[in-house]
């Protein structure tokens, strides 16, 4: 009764602010809501209802306002966290961990067939209650077109919000994946997964997954370039001034740089739990655990590297880590490792140091190995660019040292860390030996900044290792 009655008394401050009014009343309505909701289930602790959540969903969906839009979006992800839908649970140290999905709680997906009759607006996408698969394929397609525009005049409220809307669903997927994905390397019991959010979202037949998946690639791009903009002519004040002037809307060409980052970030985090889905689902095909009703899915990773190898304008800008692209080291990696592998992997088991460990193309040393001399080093460069190849490496390199970094927080183990420093020598002493093979295949090629920041940064490890063991 108590939480009854909390609902009813926060919604009836939306009441005079329909989805359609836009008054400076209604949007007061609306805020006083926001902050009604923040102080009864965050400030004191009251599960909010479904109706609860899904008003403040809609005030995110339909707002025009960037104070409306970015305090909902906090909001709902204040009261995912303190509340959320599927979590684990506490458990000791010798079992295993325990999921739990409250059945009756919200979700801002909606994928029963029954209710995809629901009042649409153009496009087929719901204007009221959560988004459907449809519905988050048109959110895509929007975002694409801001990110293809490319430009601060295309700039709107509607663009900033879709950014939001579509960050707060990266979180709630999220929030709803990682615990299941969890519970399932520990049980390997499909079931967890096969009932995600995300896997129900790439399943259904109602959307193109391909064609979804390049709308991501090309809105990463697109955000990364637009963001690129706007950086250096942050950095000219006269240049942005100038421009900011004629877009008319100078907070909400600002707010874009920050959105667009974090847009980035969402996506990404949206590929990894694809791939990482992938990789799951895999596991279970292996041993027997899937059915034909779950479907065929062409692997994520198989879609990235088609772009990649057939838009070799799109291959910088992926992998480019200062704006936020796509910069998690174990995928970038293994990305980069199976680009590679599509051209070097005979030349691998050629050039394999017969008293060497076994290498091969999926590995950075066995990449690296590919280009220890003039033959295979010209052999791969008549079917990969020199610049592209490069680039490759050079990002190849920071994705390793990084994965080792993360790995060496771990160790403690001196023995290891010497097994490590040796290690961390020889991929230092080929990256440099590739670069100079490169050098040596073409004598008119330039080494690329981000070339050179590979080889003065292998250079300063192999001074430090090196001397650190004399």
């Amino acid at each position: 009764m108590k939480r009854a009655g909390i609902e009813e008394n926060l919604l009836a401050i939306l009441d005079s602010a329909s989805d359609s009014k836009h008054t400076p009343d209604a949007n007061d309505d609306r805020l006083a809501y926001l902050e009604a909701v923040r102080s009864a289930c965050i400030v004191n602790e009251n599960p909010p209802t479904s109706k609860m959540r899904e008003a403040v969903f809609q005030i995110l969906r339909v707002g025009k306002s960037l104070e409306l839009i970015t305090e909902s979006f906090r909001l709902l992800n204040e009261l995912d966290k303190r509340f959320p839908r599927v979590y684990l649970s506490e458990k000791e140290a010798s079992e295993s961990s325990h999921l739990v999905v409250v059945e009756e709680g919200w979700s801002p997906f909606l994928f029963n067939l029954e209710n995809a009759s629901r009042e649409r607006g153009a496009g087929g996408r719901s204007i009221s209650g959560p988004l459907d698969s449809l519905g988050f394929l048109q959110l895509m397609q929007e975002l694409a077109e801001v990110a293809n525009e490319g430009n601060l005049q295309a700039l709107e409220i509607k663009s900033l919000r879709n950014m939001l809307l579509f960050q707060y669903l990266v979180n709630a997927l999220e929030g709803d994946f990682l615990p299941r994905n969890r519970v399932y390397e520990e049980t390997m019991n499909w079931t967890h997964l096969r009932e995600s959010l995300l896997n129900m979202l790439l399943s259904t037949r109602r959307i193109n997954y391909k064609g979804l998946m390049k709308d991501c690639l090309s809105i990463m791009c697109g955000l990364f370039d637009i963001s690129a903009g706007i950086s250096e002519d942050l950095e000219s004040p006269d240049n942005a001034a100038s421009k900011l002037s004629h877009n008319g809307n100078t907070a909400s060409a600002l707010a874009l740089f920050e959105l667009g980052n974090n847009a980035c970030i969402a996506l990404q985090k949206l590929l990894i739990m694809i791939m990482d889905l992938d990789m799951s689902r895999k596991k279970a095909d292996m041993q027997g655990s899937t059915t034909r009703a779950d479907g065929v899915r062409t692997p994520l990773m198989e879609i990235i590297l088609d772009e990649l190898t057939y838009d070799i304008d799109m291959l910088s800008p992926f992998l480019k880590n200062d704006l936020q692209v796509f910069n998690e080291p174990k995928w970038k990696l293994e990305i980069i490792l199976q680009y590679f592998s599509k051209y070097t992997t005979r030349l691998s088991t050629r050039t394999r140091r017969s008293n060497g460990p076994t290498e091969d193309a999926t590995t950075f040393s066995g990449v690296l190995n590919c280009f220890s001399n003039i033959t295979s080093t010209r052999s791969i460069t008549k079917k990969i660019k020199s610049d592209v190849v490069q680039v490759l490496l050079a990002h190849a390199f920071q994705a390793h040292l990084s994965s080792s970094s993360q790995q060496d927080a771990d160790s403690i183990s001196a023995s290891k860390d010497e097994g490590r420093s040796s290690s961390l020598v020889e991929i230092c002493e080929n990256i440099i030996s590739a670069f100079s093979n490169l050098r040596r295949t073409d004598a008119k090629m330039e080494i690329l900044p981000i070339g050179k920041e590979a080889l003065f940064t292998a250079a300063t490890i192999l001074s430090t290792e090196t001397g650190a063991h004399v």
